[in-house]
């Protein structure tokens, strides 16, 4: 994703389309999913943020215990909030985020 968006428009459907394509989500989009992107929008928040922060909550839930219950599925952007939070008050290297989609991916394959 990259980091800065023409418009709220072009922003809101990367952040749209990032959150759908994040395993453990519904991979639908309700209007609240949309506002809530404009908002992050109009708060400034880097598009690696958020997309940092799809990749830390698909990486904590998947990469769990076996014996670990199910989690429920992911039914609203909103879910993410707390992370979005955590990333941006972090300093954590790209090298990171990039493992943790390497990790997700191999995960992926194993099923």
């Amino acid at each position: 994703m990259e980091e800065h968006a023409s418009t709220q428009e072009e922003y809101v459907q990367r952040v749209l389309a990032a959150y759908r394509s994040t395993p453990g989500t519904t991979g639908t989009i309700r209007r609240p999913d949309r506002l809530l992107a404009a908002q992050l929008y109009q708060r400034g928040v880097p598009l690696t943020v958020i997309e940092n922060a799809l990749v830390l909550a698909a990486a904590r839930r998947l990469i769990r215990p076996i014996e670990s219950p199910p989690l429920n599925t992911i039914r609203s952007l909103a879910y993410f909030l707390p992370l979005i939070q955590e990333v941006s008050n972090q300093r954590v290297s790209p090298d990171y985020f990039q493992y943790l989609r390497q990790k997700i991916a191999r995960h992926a394959l194993a099923r």
